[in-house]
């Protein structure tokens, strides 16, 4: 296990202040020039690890204003934690000295509504199964997601690995609802 670059405190503090400034701009523009490109190249040292959804509109990295390398990044459909996911996650904690997990649940998530309020077939009851583990009989579309947010951290959090390095290391897992409809961020 490596050290972490920055706290979990200090990641979490930098994620706040990163979607600050995407709520207050107009824009987003990350550094793409040659030397971050080079160095990008050399190694990475991701402040976080960002569990989201694939969710085309919910994008970390403008998210939270990050650039190249600053976000090691997990999508998948509703957010919810399978041993690849783990695998993933355990791997950024570990050997790239990250010090922060936040699993970003968001409101509107079509996965959320469909286990909610539908029963879909094929691959997707995959997912939503799992949604509906998170959130029982549980209507309220907000509620339903902070449900499975907090779900998939109790998975994470679950993990032999993750739980030595929070003991360890003070590595540190986080839930948070991206709300579409403002650009905010809330660590719940």
């Amino acid at each position: 296990m490596e050290n972490y670059r920055i706290t979990a405190a200090e990641a979490k503090e930098r994620l706040i202040k990163g979607n600050e400034l995407y709520m207050r701009s107009d824009v987003h523009s990350c550094d793409i020039s040659e030397n971050v490109i080079k160095a990008a190249v050399k190694g990475q040292k991701p402040y976080a690890i960002i569990v989201t959804c694939s969710d085309a509109r919910v994008v970390p990295e403008m998210i939270f204003s990050a650039g190249i390398g600053d976000l090691f990044v997990i999508r998948i459909a509703g957010n919810v934690i399978d041993q690849h996911q783990l695998g993933s996650i355990e791997y950024a904690a570990e050997h790239l000295g990250t010090g922060l997990i936040t699993v970003l649940g968001h409101t509107n998530c079509g996965a959320v509504q469909a286990a909610v309020h539908h029963d879909p077939g094929g691959y997707i009851k995959f997912i939503t199964d799992e949604i509906v583990k998170a959130v029982g009989d549980e209507k309220d579309d907000y509620k339903a997601c902070c449900l499975n947010v907090r779900h998939s951290c109790d998975i994470i959090e679950k993990s032999l690995n993750i739980m030595r390095d929070e003991k360890d290391f003070g590595l540190q897992v986080a839930a948070a609802v991206y709300h579409m409809e403002t650009g905010k961020v809330e660590f719940i």
